[in-house]
């Protein structure tokens, strides 16, 4: 059996994603990375937006002004309700054709013989900044601005190791603006933070909403 023939599960369990999120294993085999991102994208389809994405989208509408952003790739904010949402690492239910740039949605499986709708051409990869690659520069550009103009900014549900996403509440305490961070380990206090609040954000967030 070769590689690119193993079950899904199979992959699972060999593979760290840091062995197939990469241009190098999408150039060396580009079925087995398809193969891995199929499976992962069907058992994300197998769940829902929680009580957190929800409170998002309705935190949004109440604050018309509110840009948000997730290093995500699963789509449920969107799922539910978000609108104009920043997905810094890109969304698992996307390609981008490597032959003219084309991002089309696809929630079906793909394959290298999977042709772009529109040029034609099979040469479709995930659209996911991969390990090695940078963020998009229009979406940071986006972030970055607004960072040097809001008043606080809201953390929700980090680990705070990741950069740049860890160093953004950290631009906006150097102007002495305000921050928020809801996080279930009352220990991880990564920023100078003005709030600290302990818990779940699908019990958080709603509360929240609720207040505004």
């Amino acid at each position: 059996m070769t590689a690119a023939e193993e079950t899904p599960e199979a992959l699972w369990s060999k593979y760290n994603p840091e062995d197939l999120a990469t241009p190098q294993a999408f150039e060396r085999d580009p079925a087995l990375v398809w193969q891995w991102y199929n499976w992962r994208k069907r058992l994300i389809a197998e769940k829902q937006p929680n009580a957190a994405h929800y409170a998002s989208a309705e935190l949004a509408k109440k604050l018309p002004e509110l840009l948000a952003t997730t290093q995500n790739v699963d789509g449920f904010h969107a799922l539910a309700g978000l609108t104009g949402i920043l997905e810094m690492h890109g969304n698992i239910y996307r390609t981008r054709c490597l032959a003219c740039a084309a991002i089309a949605e696809n929630r079906e499986d793909v394959s290298p013989e999977t042709p772009c709708s529109a040029c034609g051409k099979a040469r479709l990869r995930p659209d996911i900044v991969w390990f090695g690659e940078a963020l998009p520069k229009n979406v940071l550009q986006a972030i970055y601005d607004r960072l040097r103009s809001c008043d606080v900014v809201l953390v929700v549900g980090t680990s705070g190791t990741v950069y740049p996403a860890a160093g953004f509440a950290v631009e906006v305490r150097r102007r002495e603006g305000h921050v928020i961070e809801i996080n279930v380990d009352d220990a991880h206090k990564p920023y100078a933070n003005d709030i600290y609040l302990r818990g779940r954000a699908g019990d958080i967030l709603p509360r929240i909403v609720e207040l505004i």
